[in-house]
C-alpha cells in the first residue's frame, strides 16, 4: 500500500533524487504550488512524470480557489476574483460558483491535476482572519452549504475530485495557523449548530482536510489535525466518513519536527499527512515517520478515486461569457 502521505516537490521539474525518493517512498499522491507552475506544457510534463515516479495513476492536488489562492495564473490560465467578492457581487451567487469552478476543473484536467482543494466550508464571522476571510462564501449556513455544493459538482463535472475544508471549522479563527495556533473557547452546543453544520451538511464528499484549531470544548491541549477526539468528532458527530487528510503540516500551528507532527497526525486517526514544503529534510522526516495506508484509509481513498472520470462536455466560451454576465465587476 501507499505511504499515508501527500508530498510536495522542490520545482519545475523532477530532479534525480527526487525521482528515486518517490519511488521508494511511494506517496499516495502530490500537491503543486506556484514554484512547479510555468506552462500548460510543463504542467503536463510534471503531473506525467510524478505518475511515472510511483508507477501510477496517483492523485495530483493543487489550490486553485481563485483570489488570492490561486497557483494557476495568467498568461496561460485565467484570474479569477476572490470567492467572497464574487459571491457578494453575483446576480446568481450560487450558479456563479459553479460555472466559476467548472472553469477552474476544466483548466486543470488539461494540465493532469485531478484533485483541487476547495469548496471551503468554514463561516465568515466578524474576527475571521483576513488571510481566510476573502476566500470564504458568506456568513449563514444554508448559503456556505449551497455554495460549497455547487463547488463541489462542478469540480466532479470537469474530471477532478473536490477537498472540503477546514474540517471541522476554521471560521472563528482570528490568527493565522500559517503562523500561530487558533484557539476558539465557544462552547460544544454553539460550535455543533453553527461551526460544525456545513460540514455535516456536506459530509459526502470524497476527501476532506483538517483545521489547525483548538476548540477548548473538543480538546483543550490539541489542535484538531493530531487530536483523537477532534477526528472522532469528524467522524461520528459530524459524519465524514470520505478520505481525510491533514492541511500542511509544515505550518506553525502545529509543533514538532515534520516526524513528529506526521506521526502524530496518524495517531490522532486521519488517513493521509500533506507536507507541501517540497525540502528534502522534511520528506524525509515525513517518510521516516509516516507508515502505509491503513485498510480502511485504503477503501475510503478507493472510494474516492473511483470519483475521477472524463470531464462532461462542455461550451468553455459560453461559460466564460455566463460568468461575465453573472459578474460583471469582475469582467
Amino acid at each position: 500500500m501507499p505511504m499515508a502521505a501527500i508530498l510536495g516537490v522542490e520545482g519545475l521539474a523532477l530532479t534525480d533524487w527526487e525521482r528515486g525518493f518517490l519511488r521508494e517512498a511511494d506517496p499516495w499522491g502530490f500537491i503543486l504550488f506556484a514554484r512547479n507552475v510555468d506552462s500548460p506544457d510543463q504542467l503536463r510534463r510534471l503531473t506525467a512524470e510524478l505518475r511515472h515516479a510511483v508507477g501510477r495513476d496517483a492523485p495530483v492536488l493543487i489550490d486553485q480557489e481563485g483570489g488570492r489562492v490561486q497557483r494557476l495564473r495568467p498568461p496561460h490560465w485565467r484570474s479569477y476574483i476572490p470567492a467572497l467578492d464574487q459571491m457578494e457581487q453575483a446576480s446568481h451567487p450560487v450558479r456563479a460558483q459553479w460555472v466559476r469552478n467548472r472553469l477552474i476543473a476544466g483548466e486543470l484536467h488539461d494540465v493532469g491535476i485531478d484533485v483541487n482543494c476547495a469548496p471551503l466550508a468554514d463561516l465568515l464571522e466578524a474576527g475571521t482572519h483576513p488571510v481566510l476571510r476573502n476566500r470564504l462564501y458568506g456568513p449563514d449556513i444554508p448559503t456556505v452549504v449551497a455554495a460549497g455544493r455547487a463547488c463541489a459538482e462542478a469540480l466532479l463535472a470537469g474530471g477532478v475530485l473536490p477537498v472540503l475544508k477546514h474540517i471541522p471549522g476554521y471560521g472563528q479563527a482570528v490568527v493565522d495557523s500559517h503562523l500561530a495556533l487558533p484557539r476558539v473557547d465557544a462552547p460544544r452546543e454553539v460550535l455543533a449548530s453553527r461551526d460544525f453544520a456545513p460540514f455535516r451538511a456536506l459530509r459526502d464528499l470524497p476527501i476532506g482536510m483538517t483545521a489547525h484549531i483548538v476548540f477548548d470544548a473538543v480538546d483543550p491541549d490539541r489542535p484538531c489535525t493530531t487530536s483523537p477526539e477532534a477526528i472522532r468528532l469528524i467522524r461520528e458527530d459530524i459524519g465524514f466518513d470520505g478520505l481525510l487528510m491533514t492541511d500542511d503540516i509544515g505550518m506553525e500551528a502545529l509543533s514538532g519536527t515534520m516526524a513528529q507532527r506526521a506521526a502524530a497526525s496518524i495517531a490522532a486517526g486521519v488517513d493521509l499527512v500533506l507536507h507541501c514544503k517540497g525540502d528534502r529534510p522534511g520528506m524525509e522526516q515525513v517518510a521516516s515517520a509516516t507508515p502505509a495506508m491503513t485498510e480502511a484509509a485504503t477503501g475510503r481513498a478507493i472510494r474516492a478515486l473511483a470519483l475521477r472520470r472524463p470531464p462532461e462536455p462542455a461550451d468553455i466560451p459560453a461559460l466564460v461569457e455566463e460568468l461575465a454576465d453573472l459578474v460583471p465587476e469582475a469582467a
